[in-house]
Order: structure tokens, then sequence, then C-alpha cells
């Protein structure tokens, strides 16, 4: 598998991935053409040195995705946390252990960027997901909260 820094011709494939789940279906607006709002994002994840949209490529398609971002805080004293976000397997591979090598990946990269915690959310309707990212060593450590706003 190779992990590289998408690029914008990924995104088709990225929102693809994004959108086929049970949340993503709700969230997303996977059609041809993709809306422009999604290119504009890349633009600006793709200018920001603390973030990192990455593809997984095998045998020269693209199957899985992940955003990382850094995070400087100065607490921690001064510390970097990275995030991740959006982690997706193409449904035909998933529960073949590519989801283990992604966050293998990940930490060793959160690692590498000098970072002193990598974290996440899950959603709550996703009991599977939290006994795999307990499996790989994350705590349910802290109670998260959001306030979404109306687009």
């Amino acid at each position: 598998m190779i992990f590289r820094k998408a690029t914008k011709e990924d995104v088709p494939f990225i929102i693809q991935m994004l959108a086929n789940d049970k949340l993503g279906k709700l969230r997303e607006d996977y059609r041809k053409p993709l809306p422009e709002k999604y290119y504009n994002a890349f633009e600006n994840i793709n200018a920001d040195p603390n973030q990192e949209l990455i593809v997984i490529e095998k045998a020269g398609e693209v199957i899985g995705t992940l955003q990382l971002s850094f995070i400087q805080y100065l607490t921690y004293q001064g510390g970097i946390r990275a995030q991740i976000e959006a982690v997706r397997i193409r449904e035909d591979l998933r529960a073949g252990g590519i989801g283990q090598q992604m966050f293998e990946w990940a930490i060793a990269r959160a690692k590498e960027r000098g970072a002193h915690i990598l974290q996440l959310t899950t959603d709550k309707s996703r009991p599977e997901a939290l006994h795999f990212y307990e499996k790989l060593g994350f705590k349910a450590s802290h109670e998260g909260m959001k306030l979404h706003f109306e687009a």
C-alpha cells in the first residue's frame, strides 16, 4: 500500500468513500459532477501546512483516505495535537486489516510531526468503531460535545 498526499483528481474518490456509510449518506452530496464546494475545501486543506489529506493506494487504485490535522497549543508546554478525521476504506475492502495499517501509519506520522497525542472522535451510533479504536490503544478519556450550526 502507498500512502500519499491527495491530489485534486482524488477528490471524487474521497467523497464517494465518505458518502458510502450510514452517516455519510446523510451529510455528503456525492454526484457527478461533484459540487464545486468539495474542490474549494480541498484547495484550502491543501494550502494549509497543518493539514494532511491522505489517500491510500493499492495496485494503482485509491482504496482509503484519512485526514490529519496538526493543532498547536500552549498547553502541554506548547505541544502539538494530531487529530485524525474522515477515515474511510473502500467498501469492498473493509474488515481486511487495512484500517489497522492506516492507523499504524497515522500514529507514526503524528509522532514524526512532533505530536504528543493523536485524538479522534467517533459517533456514538458506531460501537464497532469504538471497539476498533480501543483495540488500537485509544482510550475514551474525555466526553466530547458539539454545537452544529445551520448552513
